[in-house]
């Protein structure tokens, strides 16, 4: 399975985690407003990282001739997937045929094949992505938090915001643009879900075992952390689907933390 190398990532955006009664945490990012896709580039900083614009040739003085640079080629498997991404956020809700992303890169369809052996490689390659910044935002969180249900908290809005930053992908995240496609993708998402909900009964398995005195430490008796996990889950699942379907507009985190409160304790 040919998918995107780790060290071809490409940069996402993340919504800064809303206020709570502790200082929020805050998925990483990158500072440029839109910088361009750059190999080896990880989401580091405190901000959530955000949508990029292709990569482009060096800067020219203004009497230097001008120079047509080719992109190098981990270059253009980055490329081709930003623009998978961008096609992924229109609205409606068409099939992505390898013809109209070839045109829209202005590039034959051998060009494409060139770097990816099929169109599930190049969803392959949107997923890894995926896949590789929840876990690292997953990480920062639990390590910054010491309360099992915060770190709950922190990591559902930050799977909204995730969500309502990156429309396109959004689309991959509820299977929606994975009809049709290889089955291994509708699995690997699975997987990803699967992998999510582990986490998020991880973290409350610390809340129920905490000391008296804790943040955690009034949760009920019989509190069941894979009961409030696989309910966290369905409840973003829910909200991605229904961001998806309403063309992107119905924001994921609309009136999430004050539900969160609900559903987690």
């Amino acid at each position: 399975m040919a998918s995107t190398r780790s060290s071809e990532t490409l940069a996402a955006k993340t919504a800064d985690v809303p206020s709570a009664s502790k200082p929020a945490l805050q998925p990483a990012a990158q500072s440029a407003s839109r910088p361009a896709l750059q190999s080896g580039s990880r989401p580091t900083s405190r901000r959530a990282a955000q949508s990029v614009a292709p990569a482009s040739s060096a800067a020219l003085s203004d009497d230097a001739p001008a120079v047509r640079t080719r992109a190098r080629p981990g270059e253009r498997r980055v490329l081709i997937l930003q623009a998978l991404a961008a096609m992924l956020e229109q609205p409606k809700n068409e099939k992505i045929t390898t013809a109209a992303l070839a045109a829209r890169l202005g590039v034959s369809e051998a060009a494409l094949y060139r770097h990816f052996a099929s169109k599930a490689q190049m969803y392959e390659g949107l997923i890894e992505f995926i896949e590789q910044t929840i876990f690292t935002l997953i990480n920062q969180i639990t390590a910054q938090e010491t309360s099992g249900v915060l770190q709950v908290r922190g990591i559902a809005l930050m799977l909204l915001n995730f969500a309502e930053k990156n429309p396109g992908m959004t689309r991959v995240l509820t299977g929606e643009a994975l009809v049709g496609e290889h089955e291994r993708l509708l699995e690997r998402m699975n997987q990803l879900t699967d992998r999510i909900e582990t986490s998020l009964k991880q973290a409350l398995k610390l809340a129920v075992t905490a000391h008296r005195g804790s943040t955690d430490a009034h949760l009920p008796a019989n509190y069941d952390p894979a009961l409030r996990a696989n309910l966290v889950v369905s409840y973003v699942l829910g909200r991605w689907q229904r961001y998806a379907r309403s063309g992107f507009i119905r924001k994921p985190g609309e009136q999430a933390d004050a539900q969160l409160v609900l559903l987690l304790r």
